[in-house]
């Protein structure tokens, strides 16, 4: 009986030294995949920490553009406030320019008018004190301050309207 039991427990002992084995393959194993997955553990988290720096800088990045765009809109509603200011003031002084235009023509027209006018005047003296008829006109206007004088003075017409014109004549 003690041969028996010997040999079941020698059995029982190849038992578990081959379950033990197997364990010892298992642990083995269950090691190895747990010092892959530490591995990965660790690249994940390098990976994690990476992407967080990543994703800060593009945060960054993305306040700094959105700040860039803020000015950006403020500076071209400038420019087009600008443009919008210049734009009037051109068409000010457009309006100015044609004013004055206007204003010169008319100018000129008024002008254009006096000196056909004194062109016109300017003929018609021609006509009247031609050298044919000035002795005559000159005789006629003597006349004419001979018979002034003579009321204003209240002189009679001979002598003295004669000495008086010659007198004024001489001035003129």
């Amino acid at each position: 009986m003690e041969e028996l039991k010997f040999e079941q427990l020698m059995v029982k002992l190849r038992k578990h030294q081959e379950e033990k084995l197997v364990l010892d393959g298992d642990v083995a194993e269950s090691l190895s995949v747990h010092d892959a997955l530490l591995e990965e553990l660790a690249n994940l988290r390098t990976e994690a920490y990476q992407l967080k720096a990543t994703h800060r800088d593009k945060k960054e990045s993305c306040r700094v553009l959105q700040f860039q765009c803020r000015e950006s809109e403020q500076e071209s509603a400038r420019q087009l406030q600008l443009n919008r200011q210049s734009e009037e003031t051109l068409e000010q002084y457009r309006c100015q320019i044609q004013e004055l235009k206007l204003k010169h023509r008319k100018l000129r027209m008024k002008f254009e008018n006096q000196l056909n006018q004194l062109i016109e005047q300017h003929k018609n003296l021609l006509t009247i004190f031609t050298p044919e008829r000035l002795p005559s006109e000159i005789e006629s206007a003597q006349n004419s301050k001979c018979q002034l004088l003579a009321t204003g003075c209240g002189a009679r017409p001979g002598r003295r309207c004669h000495h008086v014109s010659r007198e004024l004549l001489n001035k003129v």
